[in-house]
């Protein structure tokens, strides 16, 4: 066991789905797994281990923000071997062309975290996803006719109710498509440990429209982003390396 996750040796799949809702976690096994079993219920914050589609593969709750985030992913690769994480989670929407119930695959994560300054001593790393699991997400977003799906980037919050509210438009400015609260800490982590991670958020409320989502809908029915984390798991798991050929003159 490891200090915030009471799961035996064994017990959690490589493949890790991460909701930041514990409910969430709990509904995706319900709705996804087959024969799942609880892990973990330490602090409510469910895990759960299943199969899909005859593979093996956990879901754990992460709480809110990156520094809760940061302790179960951080216990799920040093404790218990979790080489792929796929946070499914909600987001804002922080341009107009995105809309509610749209899915965001997140290519790189930027944030007003100091946590990866202290990591890197003042340096602003470039937190980013793996790309074996970010064209397999595209492929699968693609092949879903009735899913809005975009690539890009999003904002790693560490406040939920900003202190400076003029800054999500600025960043929009920037392309920066949505904003959640775990992705940064997510790609960081995983790239120090080698394993590979990718952010799929659905929006469930709107920055510039104000339209927004119920709690019982974040909470139960954004399973298009559930199908595409568990697809590209898998899919990018196969996928050969890419060959060049070079033809001299």
């Amino acid at each position: 066991m490891s200090t915030h996750i009471g799961a035996p040796e064994g017990a959690i799949a490589p493949v890790v789905l991460l909701p930041g809702d514990p409910m969430r976690a709990k509904w995706i096994a319900e709705t996804f797994l087959t024969d799942a079993t609880c892990y973990n219920e330490v602090r409510g914050m469910y895990g759960f281990t299943g199969t899909w589609n005859g593979r093996r593969v956990s879901v754990q709750g992460t709480g809110m923000g990156q520094p809760s985030a940061a302790i179960y992913i951080t216990e799920l690769i040093e404790h218990y071997g979790a080489s792929t994480l796929v946070r499914v989670g909600s987001c804002g929407a922080m341009v107009e062309d995105v809309q509610i119930r749209d899915v965001i695959l997140a290519s790189g994560a930027c944030t007003d975290s100091a946590m990866n300054r202290l990591r890197f001593s003042g340096l602003d790393y470039a937190p980013v996803a793996d790309f074996s699991l970010l064209r397999a997400a595209a492929d699968a977003a693609d092949a879903m006719a009735e899913v809005r799906s975009h690539v890009g980037l999003i904002y790693s919050s560490d406040s939920f109710y900003p202190a400076r509210p003029e800054l999500p438009k600025r960043l929009a400015d920037y392309g920066v498509l949505g904003v959640e609260m775990e992705a940064s800490a997510l790609y960081t982590i995983a790239a120090g440990h080698g394993a590979r991670a990718l952010a799929v958020c659905t929006v469930s409320d709107h920055l510039v429209t104000g339209a927004e989502t119920t709690s019982a809908e974040r909470e139960q029915s954004f399973s298009a982003m559930i199908e595409i984390g568990l697809s590209a798991a898998f899919a990018s798991q196969h996928q050969a390396p890419p060959t060049f050929s070079v033809s001299g003159s």
